[in-house]
């Protein structure tokens, strides 16, 4: 499970050091891709096999699903951490969440998410007041 937040930089390569505790989730390969709010995920490869699998269960016909489909395979990239648990993040992905040099990298469950720095700021300061206010059941079961 990934938890927590990380402020690793991105090397001149496009490179970043993964978090020490995210190491040895991610040893046998992992997947980075596009993800929600401008962000990247990133899924050890049995869970993104396991997503993958749950968006082939989309019907065909739906327009959404196959527009979701090719967005997020199509940024999909395969890679092992080197022997100091670098990965390179492809320049597109890299475009897309509008990386810079200063990141925060959160465990978000079932993977981790790769933000600029700046960006995960403004995102956490507009929803840490939600999060606590909030008065209702979100996800059935919690509290």
């Amino acid at each position: 499970m990934f938890l927590g937040t990380f402020t690793p930089k991105l090397d001149d390569k496009g490179r970043l050091i993964l978090p020490a505790k995210f190491r040895d989730d991610l040893s046998g390969g992992l997947v980075i891709t596009r993800g929600q709010e401008r962000c990247l995920y990133v899924f050890s490869e049995s869970e993104f096999s396991q997503m993958h699998e749950r968006i082939r269960e989309a019907p065909i016909t739906s327009k959404q699903g196959r527009d979701y489909l090719r967005v997020f395979l199509s940024g999909a990239h395969a890679e092992t951490p080197d022997k100091q648990g670098r990965v390179t993040v492809p320049a597109a992905l890299r475009q897309y969440a509008s990386l810079d040099r200063d990141l925060a990298v959160i465990g978000a469950g079932s993977r981790a998410e790769i933000w600029d720095a700046e960006a995960w700021q403004r995102y956490l300061s507009e929803q840490e007041s939600a999060f606590a206010d909030i008065e209702e059941e979100v996800i059935p079961g919690m509290f």
